[in-house]
C-alpha cells in the first residue's frame, strides 16, 4: 500500500484506511490487488482520500472484485494507448463510504500476421 504525502495530517486518511480494512475483511478470499490510498477528485465534492485497487493480467480477478464491491458493470470503461499492447479496464464507485477506483491492466493480443 502506498500513500501520497500532500495531506496536512494523517487523520485525513482515516476514512479511506477504514474502508480498506473493511474491504479486505469482507473479501479476504479474493485475489490480492495492489491497494493505494490516494487523493481522489469526487465530482461536486472536491478532493478527498480514497482507494485505488489494481490488478495486472487478471481480468477474472478484476471481475470478481467488481462484483464483490458492487460496482456497476455498465460503468466499466476500456482504455488503451494507441500503438501499445497495454490496455486497462477501469470502474469507480463508493465502497464503505470511500471513493474506490478499480483498475485491471492487461496486454492486448498481438495482431494476427498473414502467412507469406
Amino acid at each position: 500500500m502506498t500513500t501520497l504525502d500532500s495531506t496536512t495530517t494523517s487523520g485525513e486518511q482515516i476514512g479511506a484506511a477504514g474502508a480498506l480494512v473493511a474491504i479486505l475483511t469482507a473479501h479476504a478470499d479474493l485475489p490480492a490487488p495492489r491497494f493505494d490510498l490516494r487523493e481522489t477528485h469526487v465530482p461536486d465534492s472536491g478532493t478527498t482520500w480514497g482507494l485505488r485497487a489494481t490488478l495486472h493480467d487478471d481480468l477474472n480477478g478484476f471481475e470478481q472484485w467488481r462484483a464483490a464491491l458492487d460496482l456497476d458493470p455498465a460503468a466499466v470503461e476500456l482504455k488503451h494507448n494507441d500503438g501499445s499492447v497495454l490496455a486497462w479496464l477501469i470502474v469507480t464507485g463508493t465502497v464503505f463510504g470511500a471513493p474506490v477506483e478499480l483498475v485491471g491492466f492487461y496486454n492486448l493480443p498481438e495482431p494476427a500476421t498473414a502467412w507469406a
